[in-house]
């Protein structure tokens, strides 16, 4: 005979361990969402990127707990965030990204969305008078979009992405060459 007991136990187990997950989720999302912002404004963004990593690795103990907590779609979206505010952070810091321990699919997604941040980057350096800043963010963008090619992505999401990729390495090469032609 079934344990439906048994059942309604590990389903409702599940559920609290899910809200924990989402409400965590929440939590590295808007830190990261204010460590991109910081980077953007040129504010010291270590403590918060130091505050986003803690809350990260709750959040994967969170999702340890079961396999399927690793697929749900808020997990998803804080690991990317977390993935773009981190990249973002290491290269506007050093010029280098840095190697980040996440699932590769979520590594890959907040990669393909570091670009915009360049590209809005690049444009208030290009403001300043910058160049060699913009053109080292186009040749980043330029190294994200050859690297990304070179997979065969058979997820939709992640082939948008790339194409999103491809779009903001053409407004790079566009802003360079209107810097180039205005003799900047």
């Amino acid at each position: 005979m079934t344990n439906f007991k048994k059942l309604q136990s590990e389903i409702q187990q599940y559920d609290v361990e899910r809200e924990k997950l989402i409400k965590k989720s929440r939590d590295v999302l808007k830190l990261s969402k204010q460590a991109i912002y910081a980077v953007h404004r040129g504010d010291n963004a270590n403590s918060l990127v130091q505050q986003m990593q803690t809350e990260m690795k709750a959040l994967e103990t969170i999702a340890k707990h079961s396999p399927m907590m690793l697929s749900e779609g808020s997990y998803k979206i804080a690991a990317q965030e977390f993935v773009e505010a981190l990249l973002y952070h290491s290269f506007v810091k050093t010029g280098t990204l840095t190697d980040i321990e996440v699932p590769a699919e979520y590594f890959v997604l907040g990669l393909a969305d570091l670009p915009g941040e360049l590209v809005r980057k690049a444009v208030f350096l290009a403001g300043k008078g910058e160049i060699e800043k913009v053109i080292q963010i186009k040749d980043a963008i330029d190294l994200i979009y050859g690297e990304l090619l070179k997979f065969d992505f058979r997820d939709n999401e992640i082939r948008r992405k790339v194409d999103a990729v491809k779009y903001d390495l053409r407004k790079m090469e566009d802003l360079v060459l209107d810097l180039k032609l205005k003799g900047r």
